[in-house]
This record gives C-alpha cells, structure tokens and sequence, in this order.
C-alpha cells in the first residue's frame, strides 16, 4: 500500500509538471502562431493510450490507437492531444523544429509561413524557453500557496541553544556534543536544519563554532565531502534529557524515576544533553548507575539498571516546542506572493550548487543521481499535503533548471543556437543541429542508465 502511494504521488507531480513544462512551449508557440502537432503527456512509440483532435468541426477520441492514421494526419494545421504508454516525460511537437522525434523528412520539405525554422529567433528563443519559464512560474505559485496555507515554522540556528549533536563522519571531522556553528567560511547559516546541507552545497573549508565559551575554528578537509553527501544526520539538534514515560515492562518500571524527571549526572559526572547520557550508558552496559534528576525544585538520586544495549528502557520528552523558541511566520494573500518568488530563487540558486557537485568528480556527487525510484523515496508514507506540494515545488525548480544546461535535445541546447543566431546573425545549420541533437539524446540515455544503475545498486 505505501509503494502504491508513493507511485501515485510521483505520477501525480511528474504529471503536472510535464504538462506545466509542455504547455508553456505550446503557448508561445501558439502566441507566435507556430503550428503545434502533438501535446503529449508520456511517449508514445507506436500507438497512444487516449488521444483527442479537432477537425471537421468537432472533437474525435480514440483509446489505444496507432499512431498511423490517415484520418488524423489529414488535419495536421489541428493540434493532435493525447497520453502516451511510455512514462518518461512527455513532448510538445513543434512543426518545422530539429526535437527529440528526429523528423528529418519533414526538415527536408520547404520552409512554410507557419513553421517554427521561419520565425524571427526572438520568437523561436521564447518558444524555447516557455517551458522552463512555467516551471519557475509553477514553483514561485506553489510556495507561496503553501507559505499563505501553511505559513513557515523552523528553529533558527542561534536559536538551538544546546547546540549539536554529532555523528562519527562529524566527530571524527572535528566536530563535538554541545558546539554551536556560527557559520561556515564566515557564512552564517539561519535555519539549523540546513547546516549539513549549507556545509556541502558550500564546500565549506572551515567552520566557526562556539564551544565551552570559546570561539574556534573547525577545519573541514575537502576529501570528506562523498562521505558528507552519504551520510544523513550529521547535526541533530542536542536538548535535555527528560523522561517522557516508563513502559510498563521497562527494567527501570519500578526505579523511582518518574516522569517529568530531568537527568543532569550520571555516577557523579555532570550531563543532561540526551546524546552525552547515552554515550555514558553505553559504557555501562548490563551494569547499574546511579543518575542525579532534577525534580521539580530539588535533585533526586536514583540507581537504575542498564540492559545489555545499554538502554535504561525509558521514552524520551521529544517534544521540542519545550526547549526551543522556534520561528513561525504566516503570510497574507499579497505578502505570500514575493515571499514565495524569494523561495523559489533560493532554491534555483542552492540547486544550481548541488549540480556543481554532480559535476565535479571529486565529490562522487555522481554516484547520488537517482531516477524515479530515487524520486519516490523522498515522498512520504502517507498522503501530505503539505510535504507533497513541497516537493513538487522543488522538482519544478529542478526540471526548470536541468532543462536550461547547455546541452543538446535539452531546452537550454536550443537556447545556446539561438543565442549563437541572435550574437552572430547566422543560422546554425539544419545539419549541425541534428547531429547536436544526436549526441544530446545519447548523452540523456547515458544519464538515465547512471541513474537507474544507482538507484538499483541502492537496492542491495
């Protein structure tokens, strides 16, 4: 049932997303009065799934149809709409264009009024570039519908007043329990949930952290950055240790330790943060200790017993609201709309970073490039909303982006020839254009088997 959610979830955002993509090439070709063949969601090599046309004043629909139909192609100035068998992406077949469909008989017939190849390169550049522009569009929309809905709440990082908690990869970097990072490369970072993400989308040489009252500086050497990218939960937030229950088959059911209580030593040793306890504990393992408590007003001494996981088999105060001030801001109708657009450049510009990883082997940042099955990892188990549109945001932001590279049979391939045209005043030629459009193609398939092959090798 949870595959079969995050299934429809993929579906339903790649879906609008590729129809968003799709319908801004088919708008302003539309608006430049460039005929428009097909307007298709998923591939469909020889037959659709549904189509619809209009011609001879009235819509006809065909379900599992061919795509060899006299009738059909009798009216090609009418644009051809339909869903395709194949789900990868979808296509806007512009008439008189050099596209993934490799359409080389019709190239080779004369230029017509109506042809995408006889307008002027501003339209053609438009044209181009209607799709990526729909995507920002959508992601500017979406966040700022969801800062209007849901307003925004986070814990600023001056704000996580105990500071981190660390993993071995951020130990061993240099990193300690308790270190509060004031900024990276002397870039402050305000939200604390991003300081992993800011510390390698960055490349961040050196840390500045406070500790034990002291300003230091945490030097982060380059080669750690695969790790980094691999290694999820390197700063969780550090807060006190407070005893939020007791099972009724906990060891320590019957101890004295109540709920409510806050442990601040063990065997003596002055702790309250919840990973500095467990460290601890774990040192005991199957043995007993003796914890100091505060309870209300005044310190309790309690012995409790450690199992062999050295647990003391109690449940946690997670409730954060407790210990944090965290920062919530809501969004009227016309205040939501910049504040979205702000989010959705933040976002271009940290995506932007990310790919420069992608791109620099050094990183191995390669080796995380995922497909679909990548995609549907990140949806949730259960149907959120506010999750959902988020992430469609984003993915919005990345189709946007990916489609503007500079790369053949990619939007942004298109938009390098025409600026070529527009600097130089010469047309690339048709023959360049196919071969360009050639090796795009079989760089994108290079793409999609590294990232199905990744996707799979995470499989085992």
């Amino acid at each position: 049932m949870v595959i079969l959610l995050k299934v429809i979830q993929v579906i339903f955002a790649l879906s609008l997303l590729v129809i968003i993509h799709e319908f801004g090439h088919y708008s302003f070709a539309k608006l430049f009065k460039t005929r428009v063949e097909k307007f298709y969601l998923f591939f469909n090599p020889k037959f659709s799934i549904i189509k619809f046309k209009k011609f001879e004043g009235k819509w006809h629909v065909k379900v599992f149809s061919s795509n060899d139909d006299e009738q059909w192609d009798a009216h090609p100035q009418n644009t051809e709409y339909g869903i395709g068998w194949l789900p990868l992406g979808g296509y806007c077949k512009i008439a008189g264009m050099i596209d993934e469909s490799m359409d080389k008989e019709a190239m080779k017939l004369p230029p017509q009024p109506w042809e995408f190849r006889t307008k002027p390169a501003w339209q053609r550049f438009f044209i181009m570039f209607g799709g990526v522009l729909y995507n920002f569009i959508l992601a500017i929309i979406i966040y700022a519908a969801i800062l209007f809905n849901w307003g925004e709440e986070y814990l600023r990082n001056e704000d996580a007043k105990y500071g981190i908690a660390v993993n071995d990869l951020s130990y061993e970097i240099g990193f300690r329990n308790g270190d509060r990072i004031l900024a990276f490369d002397g870039v402050p970072t305000e939200d604390f949930t991003q300081l992993q993400v800011d510390m390698v989308r960055s490349r961040a040489k050196e840390a500045t952290v406070l500790r034990d009252g002291d300003t230091i500086t945490v030097d982060i050497d380059p080669t750690y950055i695969p790790a980094i990218l691999n290694t999820p939960g390197m700063f969780s937030i550090a807060f006190p240790f407070v005893v939020g229950g007791l099972p009724d088959d906990s060891i320590n059911r019957d101890s004295g330790l109540a709920v409510g209580d806050e442990i601040n030593a063990v065997n003596g040793e002055q702790m309250f943060l919840v990973h500095d306890v467990q460290q601890k504990l774990s040192e005991c393992k199957g043995d007993t200790v003796t914890v100091t408590a505060k309870r209300g007003s005044e310190d309790v001494e309690i012995p409790l017993l450690v199992d062999t996981a050295g647990k003391i088999q109690v449940i946690l105060d997670t409730d954060m609201s407790k210990y944090f001030s965290f920062t919530t801001n809501t969004y009227g109708v016309l205040a939501s709309i910049p504040a979205g657009a702000k989010k959705a450049f933040l976002t271009v510009k940290n995506y932007v970073k990310e790919l420069g990883l992608i791109f620099s082997p050094k990183t191995e940042a390669y080796k995380s490039v995922g497909s679909f099955i990548a995609i549907g990892r990140i949806f949730p188990d259960t149907w959120d909303w506010f999750r959902f549109w988020t992430l469609t945001a984003l993915l919005s932001i990345m189709l946007g982006v990916l489609n503007i590279l500079p790369i053949p049979a990619l939007d942004g391939g298109h938009i390098l020839f025409l600026l070529i045209e527009m600097i130089t005043g010469r047309k690339v030629s048709e023959k360049a254009l196919e071969v360009a459009e050639t090796i795009g193609i079989i760089l994108l398939i290079m793409l999609m088997i590294l990232a199905f092959g990744n996707d799979i090798r995470s499989l085992f």
